[in-house]
């Protein structure tokens, strides 16, 4: 049986010519360009671009937080797989290796096996392991390549670049591509498939590079290399058997699978690779974990539900996002049995409230912040006062800074004077 069906003919929707929810249009030019990236929205970051260097302040909030986030990665050291003390089962500590982080030793085993405990976190999984370092890498080139875009400056670029070339591309230091060793259990296993979920910013991390290609500071020969990584774990994640095991995973695992290989497809210009993931993700994702009235069960079934509720719902989205850059609807996709991304979003708006309980299992208090990202970017999709109603229980300060606002199109924040932004 083949990993991935025959294309489909895609179901393709006209994109409008204003892009923004509210406000005006600014658009691309001769001076502003689309930006080539594969799950930000090109036309949003344009537009926002393009009113930043206008002097319109509606978006100073959110730049001004990304810029903070950005010098704050200038001072870092650039880490490396080869950081760690532990050596991964393969003797190469070039291998990524992480560890389960719900497994626990049980203490009544004589032989010390371990058990999986969902929800609570082992911090023996975050002891020397690889899953932080490269969530760093992932998120820091993001950040860094986004400031570079929108400012300009290159000593952004350049340490994108460093970081690169330190965890990918230096022999010294460099990953191996794949993730062989990935959430591993101590004497039980040495990697498993869940493992690759440490590895979804590359989502993030493939439009970093798009945008780096402009820089001085990014060699073409830097990008070459960078791109023979990317085909080498592209390989692996298609082929290996714990890329294949993730593939088939229903919950959470399976959607961030499919926003990865479609990112890094696109980055790879798999075209069609990407639009046949997105289009199955009509059933093997919308339809397979989103009920009629919009409840996820994989996920309510989890110790955490709110949190794995928002988790899936976001991969889905950022799917729906990447879907939209190729013409694929699957913001308004409805599935035959009535589940769809409007339905899991409105069952959850209500818990926008932080005073309305969660009916489900979340052994630690929920953090309903993790739907604000959520809810600015559906807003505009879905004009419903159900959406809109749930962004007033968060702060204007909280809404105007959210980076989403400078890559995607998003509900209208009011201009927050720099008092409220202060406090």
């Amino acid at each position: 049986m083949k990993l991935f069906p025959e294309l489909k003919p895609a179901r393709t929707f006209l994109f409008f010519t204003a892009i923004c929810f509210c406000g005006t249009v600014f658009g691309a030019d001769e001076t502003n360009p689309l930006p080539k990236v594969f799950y930000a929205d090109p036309r949003a970051m344009a537009d926002a671009k393009a009113k930043l260097d206008a002097g319109d302040t509606s978006l100073k909030p959110a730049l001004e937080q990304l810029l903070k986030a950005a010098n704050k990665a200038l001072a870092l050291k650039p880490p490396s797989v080869m950081d760690k003390k532990r050596i991964p089962p393969s003797g190469d500590k070039h291998d990524y290796i992480s560890q389960a982080p719900y497994y626990w030793r049980d203490t009544n085993s004589p032989d010390g096996k371990y058990i999986r405990r969902d929800g609570e976190r082992n911090p023996e999984s975050n002891m020397d392991s690889d899953a932080g370092r490269l969530g760093s890498v992932c998120s820091n080139v993001s950040t860094l390549a986004l400031a570079f875009y929108f400012t300009g400056d290159e000593k952004y670029a350049a340490k994108a670049a460093e970081i690169l070339r330190v965890f990918f591309l230096a022999p010294a230091t460099k990953m191996n591509p794949n993730l062989n060793f990935g959430q591993g259990i101590p004497g039980q296993v040495d990697g498993r498939p869940t493992g690759l979920i440490g590895a979804r910013g590359f989502v993030q991390m493939m439009d970093g590079l798009s945008l780096l290609e402009n820089s001085k500071s990014w060699t073409a020969a830097d990008q070459s290399a960078m791109r023979e990584w990317m085909s080498r774990y592209f390989i692996w994640l298609t082929t290996s058997k714990i890329g294949i095991g993730e593939f088939d995973a229903k919950n959470n695992h399976g959607s961030f699978y499919d926003d990865q290989a479609a990112a890094i497809a696109l980055f790879l210009g798999k075209t069609n690779f990407a639009r046949t993931i997105i289009l199955e993700a009509e059933t093997n994702r919308i339809a397979r974990q989103i009920e009629p009235d919009g409840r996820q069960p994989l996920e309510l079934a989890r110790t955490k539900s709110f949190g794995y509720s928002s988790f899936n719902l976001h991969a889905l989205i950022d799917l729906a996002g990447i879907g939209q850059n190729l013409g694929i609807d699957l913001w308004h996709y409805q599935a035959p049995g009535g589940g769809s991304i409007y339905r899991a979003l409105a069952f959850m708006a209500p818990f926008a409230d932080p005073k309305l309980k969660w009916p489900y299992r979340q052994i630690q208090g929920y953090n309903h912040d993790s739907l604000a990202d959520l809810l600015l970017r559906a807003v505009p999709e879905y004009p419903d006062a159900k959406l809109a109603d749930a962004l007033k229980f968060y702060s204007t300060s909280e809404l105007a800074t959210n980076r989403v606002r400078l890559l995607f199109r998003t509900a209208e924040i009011p201009n927050t004077p720099p008092e409220v932004l202060e406090k």
